[in-house]
This record gives C-alpha cells, sequence and structure tokens, in this order.
C-alpha cells in the first residue's frame, strides 16, 4: 500500500474510533505527554490512568515535580514498577525546572535528559509540538512488524532500524499528532498481542502478516532462556513501641529509593544480624512464601514476622534503617510486595 493511502486509512479510522478522551489528552502540554508516555511504558492504559491523575494533582507541573521530595514521587509510583522511570522523571523535571521550566522541542535535547528515548522523544514532538516525527513503541512495533511481515525480534539492532526506517516514511508532515495517536491505538485496541480484530482494522487489506496467516506468529518474541530463581526472607520487626523496622534501598538497583523490609538469606541470618547489632530477634510466625516476578528473575521470598525489646534510639538513621508506626508507612514509596505483606498483617 503506498504511504499517503497508509495514512489516509489510519487517520480515517482515527476519526471514527480513536481514543480522544485519555487524561493526558485534555490540557495537552509537554509536560502530560511525557508523563503519559513514561507511565505507559511496559503498562497498560487502564492501569495507568489512576497514576496519572494523582501525579496531576499532586504535582500539576514541572515545577511541581522537580520541587517534591523523591520519597513523595516514588510513593505515588509504588505499584508501577520499574522504579528507574520514576527516579528519572525526578531528575529530568529537575534539569528541566532548572530551565525555566521549559521543555525542549529538538529530538537531541529530549533524548539527552534521563528516562527519554528515542520514541518517547518522538511522541512528545508530534503530539505536544505537531511536529512530524515517528515514535516506536510495543504497539507501533506490532502494528508495523505485522503489516510488512519483518520476520526477527525487534531488539535486534537490524530488525530495529528497519521498523524504525518504516515508522518514519508512514509519519505524516500533517496532523503528526492524530496519527502518533492512531497508531497507539490501533496497537492497543484491535492488533493485540493475542487476540487481534483483523476484521476491523482499516490496515487489513494490505496485511502481510493477515495475507500469509502468519498474524500470531509476528511480531517475533524474544528468544526465551531459563529465568533465574532468587530466595530470600523478609524481616517484619516490631519494637515495644509498636514500631516497624525499614531500611531504605540503595537510588538505584531494584526496587531503588524505596523503602522495604529488611532482607536475609535464611532465617538463621535474621537471628545472627539480631545478636550482631544488640538486637535479640524473637520470631513470631513465618508466612506462606510468594513469589514476585521482575523482567529477568522471580524472587520467592518468605516473610518472618519478629519482634524485639530493643530500644528505638539503638538504630541510627545514618544506616538507613528507621521505625515506623504503621500510619506513617502508609505514607512511604513502597515495593508493591512489601505493600502488600504489610497491608495483609496491619
Amino acid at each position: 500500500m503506498p504511504t499517503d493511502q497508509f495514512q489516509q486509512k489510519i487517520l480515517a479510522w482515527f476519526d471514527l474510533n480513536g481514543r480522544k478522551d485519555l487524561p493526558w489528552q485534555q490540557a495537552i502540554s509537554p509536560y502530560r505527554v511525557w508523563l503519559s508516555e513514561v507511565m505507559l511504558q511496559q503498562t497498560q492504559v487502564s492501569t495507568v490512568i489512576p497514576y496519572f491523575n494523582e501525579f496531576i494533582d499532586q504535582f500539576p507541573d514541572v515545577n511541581a515535580l522537580a520541587s517534591a521530595p523523591l520519597d513523595s514521587v516514588l510513593h505515588l509510583w509504588a505499584g508501577l514498577g520499574y522504579y528507574a522511570r520514576a527516579r528519572n522523571l525526578h531528575k529530568t523535571a529537575t534539569l528541566i525546572s532548572a530551565n525555566g521550566g521549559v521543555f525542549p522541542d529538538q529530538l537531541d535535547a529530549l533524548i539527552a535528559l534521563p528516562g527519554i528515548g528515542r520514541s518517547t522523544a518522538g511522541a512528545i514532538l508530534s503530539i505536544a509540538f505537531n511536529k512530524s516525527y515517528p515514535i516506536l513503541d510495543a504497539n507501533v512495533r506490532r502494528v508495523l512488524a505485522r503489516h510488512y511481515a519483518i520476520v526477527g525480534w525487534s531488539g535486534h539492532t537490524k530488525i530495529s532500524n528497519q521498523l524504525w526506517e518504516i515508522s518514519t516514511l508512514n509519519t505524516p508532515v500533517k496532523r503528526s499528532a492524530d496519527y502518533t495517536q492512531a497508531m497507539m491505538d490501533l496497537g492497543a485496541t484491535l492488533c493485540t498481542r493475542s487476540k487481534p480484530q483483523c476484521n476491523q482494522c482499516p490496515i487489513s487489506a494490505s496485511c502481510l502478516a493477515k495475507i500469509e496467516n502468519k498474524v500470531h506468529f509476528l511480531p517475533t518474541a524474544k528468544p526465551t532462556k531459563a529465568i533465574p530463581v532468587k530466595n530470600i526472607f523478609f524481616l517484619i520487626l516490631q519494637n515495644p513501641q509498636q514500631q516497624f523496622l525499614l531500611e531504605k534501598r540503595p537510588a538505584s538497583g531494584i526496587w531503588g529509593g524505596l523503602w522495604s523490609l529488611l532482607e536475609f538469606d535464611s532465617i538463621e541470618n535474621i537471628h545472627l544480624w539480631g545478636l550482631d547489632n544488640n538486637m535479640p530477634v524473637q520470631a513470631i510466625k513465618t508466612l506462606k512464601p510468594q513469589r514476585h516476578t521482575f523482567s529477568h528473575y522471580h524472587l520467592d521470598y518468605t516473610a518472618v514476622l519478629a519482634k524485639t525489646k530493643m530500644s528505638v534510639n539503638n538504630v541510627m538513621e545514618a544506616n538507613g534503617l528507621v521505625w515506623y508506626k504503621v500510619g506513617q508507612i502508609k505514607s512511604l514509596g513502597l515495593p508493591a510486595p512489601i505493600k502488600k505483606i504489610l497491608q495483609e498483617q496491619y
């Protein structure tokens, strides 16, 4: 199908069926587009909407986000996963705020900011600035890989470059914002991973995957490999003042910057830690083991309820260990599994 016909069919479908009432489509601004695009990375629209609304309520513009403590940002982000996105949001907001609160409107300048890649930058430029720039998020990759029957995992440089070339070729000069939104909508609502609705697709007649009966084989899946399993124990430690001991995790890495329960390799090491810190630990109950899956490994964890008679003053905040009351914990940024453990118990 010629490029102009492809664009016309996509835009005509969008005019009738595209999503136009999403929260970030109202009062469009570079800040709102950027925030939504980062949240939507590897996360469904239905999940993102309440998070986006709460973020906008708390941080209505980039300066408000920049001036907020990182802990507050992580607290609102808790449950969305991939917490590096939240840390990068805060870093980028700080940089933009320091530059007068004005978002760059050039590709290179946007990509230079933490957490903004080529596709996110393209979405900001096309939707917020109405400039003709291509995008290649997961939805668009799927639509293009199927329509042009591109075989090969899109994570490989050769395949990725090929898809970028196609996306660039098809992106119109006029109505680029509508086209960008249309392509994302098409992938999210019709050209879905498991149950594509080809009979409703505006470009199905020219879709090579449909013609060649390859829809369910494209896009090519990422090569599989065994996912390792890590086993740990979390300590839910309570003192005589009915407080619980939490640890602030390092800024980088899994759950970076969030508050968590202390983590151990075994129950024996929990007791040894207590003795080493002059804080005898009396185990009360071992909870049922559970699993949390990251992108690159499974985390099998068991929470251990315990008490200590140690005084609050014996733990120093400088070491990243702080006693909190249950009411205080609710305002902290907690990883989803930790939040679940504490909610189930208290």
